[in-house]
């Protein structure tokens, strides 16, 4: 879902799991990632809330490291931003040294399938708009790839992955033609699990 220098600390994963775990706050936090800093009656407008709510859990956000006040705030008009430090690189996957922890899974399983969401949205709003683009645009869009590889080779292809998206980004900033592209990245394995030991 991120791309970071490095995993989350286990200490800070777990609550900042559990605070993203709430409907606006996940909308929250992918609004101010996709759009940029906003005041929370800018996002209340966004996200149709109320900014006593909004403003209420963009303080939960900022308590747990995901979002921040900017230099922009003046006063009593706070501007948030979305966090760049690690405590912002959540996925939706839950952490391995911490499969054990029965309510991390739980938050991870909700923040998986609200991720499914985001995503689905922003496919059918890309379906819905990619004629009005221009014809260069086309290539944007959905598309699957079968591969056959180990367990191993998966988390491989996902570190390469990471460093072509690192790399296309500082090659996009910028440029006057870039526009913003969101790269979702969803290995998904189609044959049975294998048999527990």
């Amino acid at each position: 879902m991120r791309v970071s220098p490095g995993p989350t600390p286990p200490h800070r994963r777990a609550p900042a799991l559990r605070v993203l775990a709430h409907p606006l706050r996940s909308r929250i936090l992918a609004h101010l990632r996709v759009h940029g800093p906003s005041t929370a009656s800018e996002l209340a407008r966004a996200l149709q809330s109320n900014s006593g709510a909004t403003s209420y859990h963009v303080r939960q956000l900022a308590e747990v490291g995901l979002v921040q006040d900017t230099e922009l705030s003046t006063g009593r008009r706070r501007v948030w931003a979305a966090s760049t430090d690690d405590a912002a690189d959540l996925g939706p996957e839950p952490a391995a040294d911490h499969e054990g922890d029965e309510d991390e899974q739980s938050v991870a399983t909700w923040l998986a399938l609200d991720y499914v969401e985001h995503f689905s949205e922003r496919a059918r709003r890309w379906v819905g708009e990619r004629e009005s683009w221009p014809e260069a645009w086309a290539v944007a869009g959905l598309e699957d790839h079968l591969v056959q590889i180990s367990s191993e080779q998966l988390i491989a292809l996902r570190a390469e992955l990471v460093e072509v998206l690192q790399r296309y980004r500082r090659v996009g900033q910028g440029n006057p033609a870039a526009k913003r592209v969101v790269v979702y990245t969803c290995a998904l394995p189609l044959d049975a699990p294998p048999p527990q030991p």
